[in-house]
């Protein structure tokens, strides 16, 4: 009979123990050291909570995503030289992804709100009703306009190689203040968007700190959660078979050197089990007054803005809340019809969400962001096969100038910054990269972007890369 080794070797191991070592020399000379795993060596492998690098007011981030690039001239960035020149022919100096024709008029109406008399369109008035939470940031630019790239530099600060998203990055640093739930929760309801769980993606970082998705489409909690209750065996039954388990992974773990995979599914069962106690409570939006559920209001974003609330209320450390991810806001066609439709779809739940965090003083530690990939076009997109129906009433994609908000987390309230050119097409005073808001997120969450990182494969990466810079003016 042939008796294999109780432990295979790793290849780490096997450089280290055969050709006298040179191999893990050479590993050693990337930054490796010697007789540990990549994953092993690094500082954070759990979610419990730690602070950040320096105080901080922000200690949660709700991200409203609104997958598929929102129009700025339509939303938060009012052009009247737009509207004098509409139907008429402009030169706007830089390409555009697809052909385009004379300038669009917003076919909405933009009014002052709050002290501050911010301009928001019609589209917004739940949120604009709290402009005076708003930051306004008019001058954001990405890189290129297509959307795969886009969401990936949005949400991971790289456009093409894998990197963690932003709210890994959050976990990694700060972990999480219930460890009875996920430290990073996506809400997408109605099945992935573009690049799908890429968005929120870990990257190099351990797997514990990918975020958590969550179809909330669905509104039972065993539909919500896959084996969110075990109908076999009782808690305490659950617990001594985990345990069990637990215990031989453990040993199966530790015979491999802590291989950061084996230890994130590890984290993930017991992480699991103790789902069972906490989720239904958080995800059960029946158990809100109904003078809340009323302030939401109906549907599925009513009931993801609150469940958002609810999970940062139980100390979850970032909420991604898509919207757009089955019926985008690429309006290539119809602008005016799906725009409508799709902010009557969430600006009473954005506006009833400000409120509530506000009211319950939830606000000042928690970072509200909104926005798309980019944004559109102030010309009107001519018809092309496969880009459009041949309609002539919709915007193409921009990245040269588009708005984001934020509100709460230590954002300049009531504030505008930067703005676009007459049209509303290029970032033209105090352009804000997507770099920029990274590293700026970041400070307000309690980190240096250029000291925040993580060692893989011989390099110090961060969110930023090479890029990025504070923007102050940002900030109160």
């Amino acid at each position: 009979m042939i008796h294999l080794p109780r432990h295979l070797l790793s290849r780490r191991h096997l450089l280290q123990r055969c050709g006298m070592g040179f191999g893990a020399l050479a590993l050693a000379g990337m930054g490796i050291p010697l007789g540990a795993d990549e994953g092993s060596v690094q500082p954070f492998q759990t979610l419990a909570p730690r602070p950040p690098q320096f105080p901080a007011k922000a200690k949660h981030v709700i991200h409203l995503f609104m997958n598929g690039g929102p129009s700025q001239v339509d939303t938060f960035d009012p052009k009247p030289e737009l509207t004098r020149q509409n139907g008429k022919a402009v030169d706007l100096h830089l390409p555009t992804e697809r052909p385009c024709g004379a300038a669009m008029a917003s076919p909405f109406a933009f009014k002052k709100y709050g002290k501050c008399g911010m301009e928001v369109s019609d589209l917004f008035s739940h949120v604009a009703a709290s402009a005076d939470e708003l930051c306004v940031i008019r001058s954001m630019q990405a890189d290129v306009p297509n959307h795969e790239p886009s969401l990936m530099l949005m949400n991971c600060g790289e456009a093409r190689q894998i990197r963690p998203s932003l709210g890994s990055w959050l976990t990694y640093g700060l972990g999480t203040m219930n460890q009875n739930l996920p430290g990073f929760v996506v809400l997408c309801p109605g099945g992935y968007p573009i690049q799908e769980s890429q968005n929120w993606q870990a990257g190099f970082l351990p797997g514990i700190f990918q975020g958590t998705s969550i179809d909330t489409q669905h509104t039972e909690i065993d539909k919500l959660i896959e084996h969110i209750r075990n109908r076999s065996l009782t808690a305490p039954e659950q617990r001594a078979q985990l345990d069990v388990a637990q215990k031989l992974n453990r040993l199966h773990a530790d015979a491999r050197h802590q291989d950061p995979a084996l230890e994130a599914r590890i984290a993930n069962a017991e992480l699991a089990y103790r789902m069972q106690m906490d989720a239904s409570d958080a995800f059960d939006v029946e158990r809100e007054p109904q003078a809340i559920r009323d302030l939401y209001g109906p549907g599925v974003q009513g009931r993801q803005m609150l469940i958002a609330r609810r999970l940062v209320e139980r100390g979850v450390r970032m909420v991604q809340v898509w919207h757009g991810s089955g019926q985008p806001w690429d309006s290539h066609d119809d602008l005016e019809k799906n725009h409508k439709r799709l902010a009557g779809e969430c600006d009473q739940a954005i506006g009833a969400l400000l409120t509530d965090l506000k009211q319950r003083g939830l606000l000042d530690e928690t970072l509200v962001i909104w926005g798309g990939e980019f944004g559109r076009t102030p010309t009107v997109e001519l018809p092309k096969p496969g880009s459009n129906e041949g309609k002539v009433n919709g915007r193409d994609h921009n990245h040269y100038g588009f708005t984001m908000w934020l509100a709460g987390g230590g954002a300049k309230g009531g504030h505008v910054h930067g703005a676009t050119d007459e049209f509303g097409f290029k970032a033209v005073t105090d352009p804000v990269h997507v770099h920029d808001l990274h590293a700026t997120v970041l400070k307000l969450m309690g980190f240096d972007h250029e000291k925040f990182t993580f060692r893989s494969a011989g390099r110090d990466f961060r969110l930023t890369d090479v890029h990025g810079k504070v923007v102050q003016e940002l900030m109160a």
